[in-house]
């Protein structure tokens, strides 16, 4: 990949002139399996304390790790649909730290031969445009346990619930530029997860976490001391700690200080991060192969089995939506940003006009979703009602105005569409011999007005607007601008 040239409008100001941030994320994805990563104890989230452990978590003597192959799986698809290259072999290594949360006093995972080498994303910025992302590599890991400080006034208490859950540590290289950028990446890389079924994604349950690496330097300059940020679980304090991380190193280089490489924590209530602890090199981990881990191996008959099966990617879907259907690329983004959204959109554009289908969704259905704290698959509107939706406003039963009104009580009442349109009248007056009694009055008691718009055509929305007022809304607007336009010779 090439180096991407500095872009001034992702500079941040500093006393001494402008700085470029620079980021790097490792992201640790829960991987969906039923099972941990080298026991057969549950991964379920939010079981009692200490539930869902074997003797292989809580490390006791003698218990052997025995390798999940549905993980391996997991990280091998996951390998695929971020472009990588998948290593045919890759060994286990001990990562060898003492933390109360870490039973056996060294995490099992993998260094210098991961699963998955070198991949991309293509990511797509909000404001247009689009960037790659290298990916450095994915390795499999356990996770540790959970120390828990706020329930007893002198002890600290240790969960091991998550203790050997597996995670997959993807590692981007350091072309980030901006903290929209970084949130961005985060945003496609759990969508990619989301529609391969790898990991939930869910931050808010530690099913997705990222370690944020920062530094600054002027641009053109080699790369700055980068600062790792820990475990940062949304995508809202990702961006909110590369901006206040980028800022206190650029305060200190400005006041003629250096940089310390160091793991800091950041507190989104006073949106600063912290220092943790000095940073730690590979070498302080004293890393090893894991004596009870033979290295994993498989052949590329393997791979190319769990390559058949993947699903159509988002970018993929993106690129026949707009090909197939002749979306807008920021529709059809927003259609795929969620693999059940797309699927609904599938389903209501069947067969009728795709492009009025996709306007509805996004500026009707979605508004009203997220007014309600609702996602698309609690919508109380189905497809198919959407779709009749857009089928009576296409053959002139009802007018946009009208669909509105009509959405509403379909999101609120439920009902089939056109037997709400019948029931309640709803139907626009389409009949010219109704709209045009409706013009000739408002002509006729509007004399004023109609010398007026003959000397200036644009008050013709003056007219339209009162016909509509008297027939209820309910006339088809085409029809009432062609009837105004011919009897006021305009």
């Amino acid at each position: 990949m090439h180096a991407r040239p500095a872009d001034p409008k992702k500079l941040i100001r500093g006393a001494t002139g402008d700085w470029e941030v620079v980021i790097g994320l490792e992201i640790h994805a829960q991987v969906t399996s039923n099972a941990k990563l080298f026991s057969g104890a549950s991964t379920e989230f939010g079981g009692e304390p200490n539930d869902h452990v074997s003797l292989v978590d809580a490390a006791m003597p003698g218990m052997l790790p025995v390798i999940n192959a549905e993980c391996v799986r997991q990280a091998v698809r996951t390998g695929l649909g971020l472009k990588a290259e998948i290593n045919l072999r890759s060994v286990f290594d001990r990562k060898n730290y003492f933390y109360p949360d870490l039973p056996q006093g060294y995490q099992i995972s993998q260094y210098k031969s991961p699963i998955v080498g070198e991949g991309v994303v293509l990511v797509d910025m909000a404001e247009g445009g689009s960037f790659e992302v290298g990916i450095e590599r994915l390795h499999l890991e356990q996770d540790a346990g959970k120390s828990i400080h706020d329930q007893h006034p002198s002890q600290s208490l240790v969960d091991l619930n998550r203790s050997g859950v597996a995670l997959m540590e993807i590692v981007s290289k350091p072309d980030l530029r901006s903290s929209e950028e970084a949130k961005a990446y985060v945003t496609k890389l759990r969508t990619i997860l989301r529609y391969l079924g790898t990991c939930d994604g869910d931050m808010e349950k530690g099913s997705l976490r990222a370690d944020v690496n920062v530094s600054v330097r002027k641009p053109g300059d080699p790369f700055g001391t980068r600062c790792e940020i820990k475990n940062v679980n949304s995508i809202r304090f990702i961006g909110q700690a590369v901006e206040s991380e980028a800022r206190r190193q650029i305060g200190i280089l400005e006041d003629g200080g250096s940089i310390v490489q160091e793991t800091r924590l950041f507190d989104p209530g006073k949106g600063e991060t912290r220092s943790m602890r000095s940073k730690e090199e590979a070498h302080d981990y004293r890393y090893f192969p894991d004596p009870d881990l033979l290295p994993l191996e498989f052949d590329q008959t393997f791979v190319d089995g769990l390559a058949v099966h993947l699903p159509e990617l988002p970018d993929e879907k993106k690129a026949r939506f707009i090909a197939a259907y002749g979306l807008t690329p920021y529709d059809a983004g927003v259609l795929v940003a969620e693999r059940d959204t797309a699927d609904f959109f599938e389903d209501a554009a069947k067969g009728r006009d795709a492009k009025a289908a996709a306007n509805f969704l996004i500026n009707e259905l979605f508004g009203r979703l997220n007014k309600e704290g609702k996602d698309i698959a609690s919508s109380p509107v189905s497809a198919v009602q959407l779709g009749a939706i857009v089928d009576l406003i296409a053959d002139g039963t009802i007018s946009g105005k009208i669909a509105k009104e009509l959405f509403e009580i379909v999101f609120t009442e439920g009902g089939d569409p056109r037997a709400i349109v019948e029931a309640r009248g709803m139907k626009q007056v389409t009949d010219t011999g109704a709209i045009e009694a409706a013009v000739d009055a408002i002509i006729a008691a509007n004399p004023d007005k109609v010398e007026q718009v003959q000397a200036k055509p644009t008050m013709l929305g003056w007219f339209v607007g009162q016909v509509m007022k008297q027939t209820g809304g309910k006339a088809n607007p085409q029809a009432v601008n062609d009837l105004l336009k011919s009897k006021l010779g305009i």
